[in-house]
This record gives structure tokens, sequence and C-alpha cells, in this order.
């Protein structure tokens, strides 16, 4: 009888409560699906032209800073490298500034973010205290905190919008200051950014700051920032060979003798052999035409057998009247008849 019961390892089996069940079932509660986009995305290098643009920036803003906070031992350029907003903004400690500035034509906002412990060292030393960031305790920034970051800002937006000049001429302004990072959002947390992060040392204190830049944002000057072809120097070769082309370039020259309004039923009797009078003389100035456009006064005159012309002024073209006038930068033009051009 004994042997029609089940024992209980038979009992466990038929349940599905087996110890080799057990373990799968463990480890696949352990187990599961690995989400890519979890990882933070880190990828540096690959934008030359803004690694250029920067290292000559730091050498400006570092003279002009100073005149903030005389301390200031040195600013660098830590490292420039692509990542998500999202990872980015979580590693920037509370309280903390982000700085929302526009930069025309380019459409795109960027942050300029500065650390809270550069902002309390900077603080620190400007009233005689230690190159040491205080205790912040989770607080907002006070009204002369806040003061001292928006002349900081000032400072670091002038100075990044004289640089660009010499590469790409835009229009730098600051909408606004956000003590708030949920204010502070320029793209979606997933969208790729270009960070740059720069260190500020103050008597031996190193605190950073960064530049936060939508990778978008460079889409129309792509090429000048993510490569270097943008500020590679003058190839003299090439500006010989420029040089040597523009010289064997043909131009057609052409006299301006005389004008004359002339009707179009006197212009049809017009036959072979028939004389046209000019009155300008010897002496006069007429306009010496490049292509199409009058670049020269010069005096007409006779080498050889050779017509000849004497440049003696420069021409500016005025278009108030199709293509005509001209108007000496010496003296003013003479007048020499009406007669039509020959």
């Amino acid at each position: 009888m004994a042997e029609d019961f089940l024992s209980q390892e038979e009992i466990d089996a038929l349940l599905g409560e087996d110890k080799d069940n057990k373990e799968e079932n463990t480890e696949a509660k352990k187990i599961r699906p690995f989400d890519f986009s979890e990882l933070e995305q880190i990828k540096k290098g690959d934008v030359p032209g803004l690694e250029l643009i920067f290292e000559r920036w730091i050498k400006i803003f570092s003279e002009r800073i100073r005149g903030l906070v005389p301390r200031i031992s040195m600013v660098s350029k830590n490292s420039i490298y692509i990542t998500k907003f999202d990872n980015f903004m979580s590693k920037i400690p509370l309280p903390s500034s982000y700085s929302i500035v526009s930069m025309k034509p380019l459409k795109e906002n960027f942050l300029f973010v500065l650390d809270s412990r550069l902002v309390f060292v900077i603080i620190s030393v400007m009233f005689g205290g230690p190159a040491k960031p205080f205790k912040v305790e989770g607080r907002d920034f006070t009204r002369l905190e806040t003061k001292i970051i928006s002349d900081f800002v000032d400072i670091a937006l002038e100075t990044f919008e004289d640089i660009w000049k010499e590469f790409y001429p835009v229009k730098i302004d600051l909408k606004s200051i956000e003590l708030n990072p949920t204010l502070a959002r320029i793209v979606s947390p997933n969208d790729k950014v270009i960070v740059v992060e720069c260190n500020m040392d103050i008597e031996g204190y190193e605190a950073p700051f960064f530049f936060c830049f939508p990778q978008d944002l460079f889409l129309p000057i792509k090429d000048m920032i993510f490569s270097e072809t943008g500020f590679t120097k003058k190839d003299p070769v090439w500006d010989r060979e420029l040089i040597r082309k523009l010289k064997h370039l043909k131009l057609n020259l052409y006299l301006e003798l005389e004008k004359k309004k002339v009707k179009v039923k006197e212009l049809v009797n017009w036959k072979a052999g028939d004389k046209i009078l000019l009155s300008v003389t010897k002496g006069d100035e007429i306009l010496l035409y490049v292509e199409d456009k009058p670049k020269f006064r010069a005096k007409m005159g006779k080498i050889k057998d050779k017509y000849a012309a004497l440049i003696t002024d420069t021409a500016i073209e005025r278009n108030r009247n199709g293509r005509g006038e001209a108007e000496s930068t010496g003296s003013e033009p003479k007048s020499n008849g009406t007669e039509s051009t020959e």
C-alpha cells in the first residue's frame, strides 16, 4: 500500500518544484534584457575646429577674467566630448548656474554652466577668504552671488563672441540665467550634445565650468567645426598659382568717347561713310571701361600707329540710370558734348 504513495521528490517533480527548476527560476529573475540606451555615450575628439576656437578663447578669457578675480592662477580647457544631454545634466551639482545663450545666425541655444564649487570659491577669494568652497547645504544663490555670476558670464560671452569673429561671425546674446536645471533643458534628454569642460585654477584649487552645445547647432558650419579644413593656413603654392592665372585672364577694354541721344528715324538713315562729329579734345578725360564697368579715367593718345589711353584716375560707378555714370575720385568729370559713342 505504501508503494502507492508518491515520494516527495516525485511530488516536487510533478509540481515543477525540483531543485534544478528552482535554480533556473532564480537565475531567470536575475537576468533581464540589456538596454544599451542606459550606457553613457561619451565620444571624445572629432571636433578639431572647436578645439582650435577654445584654445584661442582661453587665452583671451584668462586675461579678461583676472580683472574680476585677480587671484585666478590659470584657466585651461580640460576636454571636449560628445554625450547625451541627460547624462551631462545629471553630473552637475546643485546649486549651479545655467546660462541659456543664443548664437545667431545659428538656430539652437547653448548652455554656459558654472559649477557651484567654482562660484563659491570665487566669492570666497573676492572677499579675502581662502581658495576653498564653503558649505552649501542645498540653498540657492544669494543676490550678491547672482550678481557675481552675471559679471562672470558677461566676460565669458563677450570674449567668446570676439574670438568667433576670426572664424565665423556670430551674435551671442544671453537669454536668461536659470538656477533650476529643469528650466535649462535646451534639447531632449537623449539628444547628443558637445560638452566643453574647462577648469579654473584659483591659488591651487581647481573648479570646473562647462559649455554645452547641441550637436545640431553646428550643422550649417559642420565642415569648419568637425574638421580642420576651415582653419588650414593659406597654401603659398596655391596663392602663386591663383595670381598667375589672374594675370593671364583676358578682359575687354574700351573707351567711351561721347554719348548722345539719337532718334530711331535718324539712326536708320545712317550709312557707310557718314561722319559723326565728336567734341572730345586731346586733353579731355574719358571713361575707360573694363568689360561693362567704368573703372578708370583716361586721356586718349597715339603711340606710333596705334591708339592708346593714358590712365589719369579711377572712376566710381553709379547705377542710377542703368549702365551709365561714373565719377572721378579726384576732380569732377568733364562734359564733352552729347555725341554718340563710337
